[in-house]
């Protein structure tokens, strides 16, 4: 079940000697960079006490983690520069641009790094393995499916609130939401506005509060942003409205739980975000030792996630961790998230 504790790797190998650029022997120790869009988002934290319990796994092993203070693709640049200095064997990162960090990846697989993206994708080319959420489309209907369910009778006025505008996991599923609302189904649903709110609360916080004044009428506000969906529940709350307005969207369910109950928010989803890293480092991990090169058709196991079934390596080189998990009222407060 997703959000239980992450899944614990297979029995580590005898510790080996880790030459940098990704030359460790299998199963040996290994230092990974890690550079989450932020390093301030709770989600970034939390993926991280997935990769931490992996490299604890393997004697030696250590993350290292960098990254700027806000979510931009600029930032993370030097970040990057730096890594590759230092000679770590991979770097797992969230993209904020993936068309702004895409040279200096290149340039760190030129000099032997193994590249993961993770949560949001480098441009193809720029990694040798994404490690995919979820299936992209799937969420696109995810969301479309959740604001018609909370719109009456899946008709009015709907609203994003995204993370930054070049975060290229948000636009993905905000065009297949779109893709989704398009069909007959949701032709009673108008899509009145995206907004982004970078995925700092004050913005996000600022930017509901915009929806809700320049749009009386609105419904439904879809956050796919833990940051944005929050913070919409919030406002919503705060301003009474909780009867006419719903929030959806993609959110931790310890966060969420409040608004589930009081009626806010009364769907939303996520996937196991500890899951995540963990799998970000159990590729890398595999990349560096050689037992997959981050060719479409690999395979390989991880014991404890998948249900310890292989994970196949898809096109553009896309591992997907699974899909998307649904909480409501009937199940929200059995997690601790």
């Amino acid at each position: 079940m997703l959000f239980a504790a992450c899944g614990g790797g297979a029995s580590p190998a005898p510790a080996g000697s880790a030459a940098p650029g990704g030359s460790a022997a299998a199963g040996g120790p290994i230092t990974v960079g890690y550079l989450p869009k932020d390093i301030v988002n709770q989600y970034f934290a939390a993926a991280k006490t997935g990769m931490d319990k992996a490299a604890a796994e393997t004697a030696g092993s250590k993350i290292v983690q960098v990254g700027p203070n806000e979510p931009k693709a600029d930032l993370q640049v030097p970040f990057i520069k730096d890594l590759t200095t230092q000679k770590v064997n991979a770097i797992i990162i969230s993209a904020d641009g993936k068309d702004e960090v895409a040279p200096d990846l290149k340039a760190a697989m030129a000099a032997g790094i193994k590249v993961v993206g993770f949560d949001s994708s480098p441009a193809v080319g720029a990694y040798n393995v994404f490690v995919n959420q979820v299936d992209f489309s799937g969420v696109g209907v995810n969301l479309a499916d959740w604001a018609c369910e909370l719109a009456p009778s899946c008709t009015g006025d709907i609203a994003i609130l995204s993370a930054a505008a070049t975060a290229t996991n948000q636009n993905a599923w905000i065009d297949l939401m779109k893709t989704t609302l398009a069909t007959d189904k949701y032709k009673g649903l108008k899509l009145v506005d995206t907004v982004y709110g970078d995925d700092k609360p004050d913005v996000s916080t600022t930017q509901a509060q915009a929806l809700l004044t320049k749009y009386p009428n609105l419904k439904v506000i879809v956050a796919p942003t833990t940051v944005g969906i929050l913070a919409a529940a919030q406002v919503v709350s705060q301003q009474g409205k909780s009867a006419t307005v719903k929030v959806t969207g993609l959110g931790f369910p310890n966060d969420m739980k409040k608004f589930v109950a009081d009626g806010t928010s009364p769907v939303f989803g996520l996937w196991s975000v500890p899951d995540l890293g963990y799998l970000s480092y159990q590729v890398a991990a595999r990349l560096v030792s050689g037992e997959i090169k981050g060719t479409e058709g690999e395979t390989f196991t991880v014991k404890g996630l998948n249900g310890d079934k292989p994970y196949t390596i898809g096109k553009d080189s896309v591992v997907i961790l699974g899909p998307a998990f649904r909480f409501d009222k009937t199940n929200v407060e059995q997690f601790n998230f």
